[in-house]
């Protein structure tokens, strides 16, 4: 079962990553991955949200593996995100490269902080 609900999870994960991201770097003309960097930190976002109601007990297994693993391993990209630091490095714009890393890092950080806190705030 727990299998079913990750496929589940991440067939909705999938073209939500692929749809943000082109919805957010369509609005912006530059070098700088937005449409990834947005999927990647809302995917942390509801990453602690869940982590945190799981630790007040408002969210058991079965919603972990829905949500937690299945959209947000599929929402999130590691891969586009190292292959686009890469290729902003390699193409020159190295500010770009390190902000890329440095702010996906520190967004991705804290929007699982605020996630948790604000799902056990609200289930407490």
């Amino acid at each position: 079962m727990t299998l079913i609900l990750v496929i589940v999870g991440a067939a909705i994960g999938a073209p939500a990553r692929y749809l943000t991201d082109k919805a957010v770097q369509t609005r912006h003309d530059t070098a700088f991955p937005w449409g990834t960097f947005t999927a990647n930190v809302l995917a942390c976002l509801v990453l602690g949200a869940i982590t945190g109601a799981a630790l007040t007990g408002a969210a058991g297994a079965s919603t972990q593996a829905l949500i937690g693993t299945g959209f947000c391993g599929a929402l999130s990209t590691y891969s586009t995100f190292s292959f686009e630091s890469f290729r902003l490095a390699e193409q020159g714009a190295r500010f770009f490269a390190v902000a890329n890393i440095a702010a996906s890092i520190a967004a991705g950080v804290g929007a699982v902080f605020l996630g948790s806190a604000v799902a056990q705030a609200i289930w407490p």
